[in-house]
């Protein structure tokens, strides 16, 4: 499993944090470490401390807001995503198509107004 960001994709100058390069046991140990970490523990995770996950550009913590915000940029490297518990639910809901079988597609991560996306797409692409 990899992870980017890549800044303006499109033409409204949006920019995307993406995880690609992965299978559905990687999926899957990602999603325990979701649920365990920020849904059980109430703690925030490091993507960085994860072995499995190769980091490219960026690096993404994960932690517990009041309220959605999405993923917010500190500095050119360093990314935070901020979202409540119920979002991390729903954004293990999204994931677990990806554990179930092997596929091309993609999902983005959460539907807030926010200028940086969240993407999963095991070919990367969209």
């Amino acid at each position: 499993m990899e992870l980017d960001f890549i800044e303006n994709i499109n033409e409204f100058g949006e920019s995307v944090v993406r995880l690609y390069n992965f299978d559905k046991s990687q999926v899957k140990l990602l999603s325990s470490l979701i649920s365990e970490i920020i849904i059980e523990k109430n703690q925030k995770l490091d993507l960085s401390t994860v072995e499995f996950i190769e980091r490219r550009n960026c690096n993404l913590i994960l932690g517990i807001f009041k309220t959605d915000e999405g993923i917010l940029r500190a500095d050119d490297v360093t990314f935070y995503c901020a979202l409540t518990i119920d979002s991390y639910r729903k954004m293990l809901t999204l994931l677990a198509p990806f554990c179930e079988k092997e596929t091309k597609g993609h999902q983005y991560l959460y539907d807030i107004d926010n200028p940086i996306d969240f993407l999963a797409a095991p070919a990367g692409t969209w």
